[in-house]
């Protein structure tokens, strides 16, 4: 396949995003407008092609970390870079699009689901509230490793303080898929909910979360 130039007008994907819209351009063309070009006898096209080939689908591409991007033969950092930052423009607006006030577990999930399912390590965040239940922000407070992450009850208290929060949902994921507290997980709960008690702050939850399923301590009765 030659250079997307030389194809007829009706396969360049920019030209038909023009005329047609977005949402009638297949993975590959909407891809290859990110990617720019090609390589050396090969068009944008045909490397997002076989891009979707190797990470499994769009899915796959936007969990990618910068490290396996580049390594995929003819995508450079910049390129690399580029569609990284288009899928996290696009997690946002996901996020921001979805009901801003949290009335149960099941909200809160879905909420920071887009945040929490493409994370490869342990994250801990805190969602804070304003008095009516509406979300004020998101916040990722510290980051760890594949099998277990250390917060302090300050670290995880300071976005609340800085927001002037009247409640927070408490949050982390599993990487493994195991949803199931662990007993440092119900101490930490425990910790965090004296620490907002005493600046006037309710935790009104802890969701322990995976890409497909989620615990909340509140759901429980442990919160």
């Amino acid at each position: 396949m030659g250079r997307i130039r030389e194809l007829p007008k009706e396969d360049r994907p920019r030209e038909k995003l023009e005329e047609l819209g977005a949402e009638n351009l297949t993975d590959s063309e909407l891809l290859a407008i990110l990617l720019r070009t090609g390589t050396s006898g090969k068009s944008a096209i045909a490397l997002a092609r076989e891009l979707l080939k190797t990470f499994g689908g769009v899915r796959g591409i936007s969990e990618a970390s910068l490290s396996e991007l580049t390594s995929f033969k003819g995508l450079g950092k910049a390129k690399a870079i580029t569609l990284i930052a288009a899928f996290e423009l696009g997690r946002r607006a996901n996020r921001s699009s979805r009901p801003r006030k949290i009335t149960s577990p099941e909200e809160a999930f879905a909420l920071i689901r887009p945040v929490v399912e493409t994370l490869k390590v342990e994250e801990v965040g805190v969602i804070t509230l304003n008095s009516a239940g509406e979300v004020i922000g998101i916040h990722r407070v510290a980051r760890g490793g594949l099998n277990g992450v250390s917060a302090t009850v300050r670290e995880i208290l300071h976005p609340a303080v800085k927001d002037l929060a009247a409640g927070i949902i408490l949050f982390h994921n599993h990487p493994s898929g195991s949803v199931n507290p662990s007993r440092e997980d119900i101490e930490l709960t425990k910790r965090v909910k004296e620490g907002a008690e005493l600046l006037g702050i309710a935790l009104i939850d802890h969701i322990i979360a995976a890409k497909e399923s989620y615990f909340s301590f509140k759901g429980e009765g442990i919160v």
